[in-house]
């Protein structure tokens, strides 16, 4: 078996990790509690040693299903949660950094995920109205309150990277990062290794398009946050699909599903490197775990990087508009179908 495990704030969790946001909203209906439980203690017995959720998942639904469902398995895995959204009268969210919030927000997760600690934190996204030191300094308050065990940054930049763990270790930065979104390879994958951090990468699998099971996008719910997305709007994704056959036969020479070598990949990217799918179908869950037994040799390191990449994938990863301002509820990468 492959060595894929990580060290993330001092303890060890597996290299492929378990984002549970899709459970309660994200790329279609959210799923039953008798599906959340059987789900979440089955992620537990395959070897799933990290789950990563937020606050704002489903308006504190992730969160809750969590501690009603494994509480009592709470010492078998490293739980990560986010704060730093808030909610406007008509129920969106809204980027929310303010000491005040943060700490009210961290003590509705305590509550809800039914535990005294939360091992990991992230700032889910910088509020630019609020200095990030006062954002990162609660954070460290709580650490030293015992109530969270590690801080983490999420979307922001190299240079916020750096102002941030100035003021507070950060154990942990969670960016999308996947063959076809390498946006991390500018500068901040770099700067979480030279300052020592893990690198959380969310949506590993390019939002299904690396599994070869997304063929027609006419078949998106209305709620699936892929519909305004150009990389699977009518122009781009016939462009995209032509870059699968070549891919497919990669996979069948490694002897591995698609998937799985998506996640290896990107878990070859650094020793620092995590990759967190989510996914709603317990067939999938087993799946994507088994990439953790997949090692790649350095030509086809090679040959995916030249196959899929910045430059040949079609569409930007969000539209223009969305581009300019990511925190909305109708552009956010996890804030749609809330």
């Amino acid at each position: 078996m492959a060595n894929h495990t990580r060290i993330l704030a001092n303890q060890s969790v597996s290299a492929v990790s378990l984002g549970c946001m899709s459970l309660s909203h994200g790329y279609g209906e959210k799923s039953s509690d008798t599906h959340c439980k059987t789900f979440l203690h089955k992620a537990l017995d395959l070897g799933y040693t990290m789950l990563d959720t937020a606050a704002v998942y489903g308006h504190g639904h992730n969160e809750t299903m969590l501690g009603q469902f494994i509480n009592a398995r709470r010492s078998e895995f490293f739980l990560a949660s986010k704060c730093g959204f808030g909610q406007t009268p008509d129920s969106k969210p809204h980027v929310n950094g303010r000491p005040e919030y943060i700490r009210q927000t961290c003590e509705a997760s305590l509550k809800r995920l039914q535990t005294d600690h939360i091992d990991l934190y992230y700032l889910h996204r910088r509020d630019f109205t609020v200095p990030i030191e006062d954002s990162i300094g609660t954070l460290g308050d709580l650490a030293r309150e015992g109530k969270i065990g590690a801080v983490g940054v999420s979307e922001i930049s190299a240079n916020d990277l750096y102002k941030a763990h100035a003021e507070h270790p950060i154990s942990a930065i969670q960016s999308e990062y996947s063959l076809w979104t390498r946006n991390a390879e500018i500068e901040v994958l770099k700067a979480s290794q030279q300052i020592g951090a893990a690198y959380v990468a969310f949506s590993p699998l390019g939002r299904g398009f690396l599994t070869n099971k997304l063929h027609d996008t006419t078949l998106f719910s209305e709620q699936d946050l892929r519909q305004s997305m150009p990389r699977f709007d009518a122009h781009h994704y016939p462009k995209n699909l032509s870059l699968l056959p070549a891919y497919l036969n990669l996979a069948k020479r490694q002897g591995c599903t698609p998937a799985q070598l998506a996640l290896a990949w990107v878990i070859a990217q650094g020793k620092n490197v995590i990759a967190i799918p989510g996914t709603q179908h317990l067939e999938h869950l087993e799946e994507n775990i088994g990439a953790n037994n997949l090692l790649l040799d350095d030509e086809v390191m090679g040959q995916l990087n030249k196959l899929i990449n910045q430059h040949t994938v079609s569409g930007a990863r969000y539209s223009d508009r969305a581009q300019a301002s990511v925190t909305t509820e109708q552009f956010d990468c996890e804030l749609q179908s809330l």
